[in-house]
């Protein structure tokens, strides 16, 4: 049996029903649940898990498959059921980098009957996400856009406030501390990926994997003129291991100590902290994917599948 819990503010879109009873109509079980409130996705995934549902379906946008995220990791590993994606958010940055459906139909079709591959779940100081936190600017930007605005330009609406807010940010120092090494910095945005893209589709991390028992790391320094800024730019382009403003690399952990509070956002939810943590947990979750999903390290999940049935 699966369970789709749906986003309240989706519950009435005409695409959604009609992808349910297509589905539905096609033998497919599936039963639907409707959040109310925060906390209610987390609440139902839990109790899923716990009642031996095999599969749970996110319906929402990236903060709904967060939210459905931690409850499922709230279980022993071994009673977390198969975690399906149905995106209907503005940005959708999760399922647009597995290479999803954005289409409700095919996508309810490949949550319901597409087999699932382990991945990894980061968490922050016991918080977890499942595509990226961010830190710096980049949350400022996220946290702070209108959801209505959101709603009306899709993943345009981050690039109109970041430009709003461009010369306004104040720089995060802070010393950083990894598997690698650790360095003191004076942060413009701070990116720690297990998926690619954030803010409506930006390519922070474009060499992540999921699946890989690591974090692949954006720092961005703090720059002081527009020249600076260009050069900023065209380091980001080459994307150097160290540069004078941007830095690349790959940890299974990571920790921040600031000197003020630094906006975070994990799977673009917000919150501050000044001091922080992020491990990874290692293939701790089940997540359908496309048999070509380009965000999987060790092989194509097609293979996978192949050499499952043979």
């Amino acid at each position: 049996m699966a369970m789709m819990i749906l986003n309240g503010k989706a519950a009435q879109l005409p695409a959604v029903r009609e992808a349910v009873l297509a589905c539905r109509d096609a033998g497919l079980a599936l039963e639907v649940w409707v959040t109310w409130e925060a906390g209610d996705a987390a609440r139902l995934a839990e109790w899923a898990g716990q009642e031996g549902i095999d599969r749970v379906i996110a319906a929402g946008g990236d903060g709904t498959v967060n939210e459905v995220t931690c409850g499922l990791m709230r279980l022993p590993r071994q009673r977390r059921p198969v975690l399906g994606i149905l995106p209907l958010g503005s940005a959708n940055d999760l399922a647009s980098a597995l290479g999803l459906p954005l289409e409700a139909e095919a996508a309810l079709r490949v949550a319901l009957q597409e087999a699932a591959w382990p991945i990894d779940v980061p968490h922050l100081d016991g918080r977890h996400f499942l595509n990226m936190a961010t830190g710096g600017f980049g949350a400022e930007v996220t946290s702070s856009t209108p959801k209505s605005l959101k709603r009306l330009l899709g993943g345009g609406a981050y690039s109109l406030i970041g430009a709003l807010k461009a010369w306004q940010y104040q720089p995060y120092p802070g010393r950083l501390r990894w598997a690698g090494g650790e360095r003191q910095a004076s942060l413009f945005v701070l990116a720690l990926g297990n998926g690619t893209r954030s803010g409506g589709g930006q390519r922070l991390t474009p060499e992540a994997r999921i699946d890989d028992g690591l974090l692949d790391v954006l720092v961005l320094r703090d720059f002081r003129s527009l020249r600076d800024m260009w050069r900023m730019r065209r380091e980001l382009q080459a994307r150097p291991a160290e540069g004078a403003f941007v830095e690349t690399f790959r940890t299974p952990w990571l920790s921040f100590e600031g000197e003020q509070p630094l906006p975070l956002t994990l799977d673009g939810e917000p919150c501050q902290r000044q001091g922080f943590r992020v491990e990874v947990d290692a293939a701790a979750l089940d997540l359908v994917v496309p048999a070509d999903c380009p965000l999987l390290a060790s092989g194509s999940a097609g293979q996978s599948r192949a050499v499952a049935a043979s």
